[in-house]
């Protein structure tokens, strides 16, 4: 009976060991604000967002365009696409992000000045995001800030349901690229540190 007892009592350990090492891999049912791990399959199609999520960042741009528009460009370069910076399913084009290192908008004086994020990039990494608005929003206790030059293209994000990706941003230093999946659009972000 005590051998029993031991064997039952090993199992149950190793049970709940196995659970919590998958729960600290972020592999939470998408009600947490964990991050998740997606699956590679991706629809495809016209239509950007409806949980369509880019398997990579953008390239760094090697060719900026010769010279910066006087007026802004419209982005919604098909009918259905929204006129923000966004995502083509089809084929991952990154549509707004063309200027590279060339765009003073986005150049820091100080790069990565709260530190680095480090929860996970890509499209492994799902984030749900937990409150705020374009000035400072948070999730998993990491806060961010939207560029100002950004922020008419999150005027329909929800800041508190919208799942994100985030990406680097390969061309301009102490930014990221916070991708929201239900609208297929992105925008420049700032890490601003832990809460």
């Amino acid at each position: 009976m005590k051998t029993l007892a031991s064997l039952i009592g090993c199992i149950a350990i190793v049970s709940v060991s196995l659970v919590a090492q998958e729960r600290g891999r972020g592999d939470r049912g998408r009600g947490g604000s964990q991050a998740q791990p997606r699956s590679q399959a991706q629809p495809r199609g016209q239509n950007v967002g409806r949980g369509f999520i880019p398997p990579r960042g953008p390239a760094p741009v090697r060719t900026p365009p010769p010279a910066q528009r006087a007026q802004p460009r419209s982005l919604r370069d098909v009918p259905s696409h929204p006129d923000a910076p966004h995502v083509h399913p089809n084929n991952g084009a990154w549509i707004g992000h063309e200027m590279g290192r060339t765009d003073a908008r986005f150049r820091l004086e100080r790069p990565w000045e709260h530190g680095r994020f480090t929860l996970g990039f890509g499209p492994r990494y799902v984030f749900r995001l937990e409150g705020g608005n374009r000035e400072r929003f948070w999730f998993q206790g990491s806060y961010f800030q939207v560029a100002p030059q950004d922020y008419p293209y999150c005027a329909d994000w929800n800041w508190t349901s919208d799942d994100i990706v985030i990406y680097a941003d390969p061309d301009h230093d102490g930014w990221y690229l916070a991708y929201n999946v239900r609208l297929g659009a992105y925008v420049h972000v700032l890490y601003l540190g832990p809460g």
